[in-house]
């Protein structure tokens, strides 16, 4: 809970960018706070026609994206490297 005003500041600082890669390796859980600030960050970037990825989410994450179908929302990658790539080869294309 602690954690969601300063991730919302740090993703709506971001807002210009077209992508924000969210790398995921180090967080063993999300919690319900955590799984709306995420979301928010997602739904108010994609309405504003940007993307939001995510990469190194492990499996307990992945099973609560699942069980809320939010799973859809984002764009997963399993490495930030791969994420990179794949972002930067659809902004060239």
């Amino acid at each position: 809970m602690e954690n969601v005003l300063p991730f919302l500041h740090a993703v709506r600082r971001e807002e210009n960018a077209e992508s924000v890669i969210l790398d995921l390796t180090e967080v063993p859980y999300v919690d319900s706070s955590g799984l709306g600030s995420l979301v928010s960050a997602c739904v108010s970037r994609q309405k504003a026609g940007r993307r939001v990825a995510l990469s190194g989410v492990n499996e307990r994450v992945f099973r609560l994206f699942e069980i809320t179908k939010t799973e859809s929302l984002f764009l997963i990658f399993p490495t930030i490297d791969e994420a990179i790539a794949a972002l930067s080869g659809a902004a060239q294309a």
